[in-house]
């Protein structure tokens, strides 16, 4: 009996498996070749700069104001010592929510991405499920963004077809 169901399993498994049709595409190499994500991408990076730099200049300021304020400590009375450790808490807190406000998950980045980005990705899966369509692909892969592909020839690399189908030349 065990004999029969590997039999079975080795004809209907490889039946199934040259019954599909597959391709994969590199999504890194597609972005870098399109040029409104290259400058959309440059606006972000210099946006997160800007507001990376904003945030650390918080934190070094609230850092100084730390320091001096233990050099101090002894020599305050104890209203001013509880009204200066209030203010470097408040400017703490501060500092985590404009962090949050520009890079949280609902944040500013998250929304000006959305905003410059996802038309693209929209325009990049169009034509991939155009191309899927026409050329019967069942499956397609993606092999960046760690993906677990771990090999596959560019035979079945469909990305320059999907640059073809965007209007984009190389």
């Amino acid at each position: 009996m065990l004999k029969y169901f590997f039999l079975f399993l080795l004809f209907f498994g490889t039946t199934f498996a040259f019954g599909q049709s597959y391709a994969y595409i590199d999504s890194d190499y597609i972005l870098s070749k399109v040029p409104e994500y290259v400058q959309s991408k440059e606006k972000l990076d210099k946006l997160a700069e800007r507001w990376t730099k904003e945030i650390e200049d918080r934190y070094a300021a609230i850092k100084t104001k730390k320091s001096n304020f233990e050099r101090e400590e002894i020599l305050l009375p104890k209203e001013e010592r509880i009204k200066r450790k209030e203010e470097i808490e408040n400017l703490a807190q501060e500092a985590l929510d404009l962090q949050t406000l520009h890079f949280g998950s609902e944040g500013d980045y998250f929304q000006k991405r959305q905003e410059l980005i996802k038309p693209i990705q929209d325009r990049i899966f169009t034509a991939l499920k155009k191309i899927s369509k026409s050329d019967g692909y069942d499956l397609v892969f993606d092999k960046a963004n760690q993906s677990s592909l771990i090999f596959a020839t560019s035979d079945y690399d469909i990305s320059d077809d999907i640059l073809d189908e965007m209007g984009i030349s190389e």
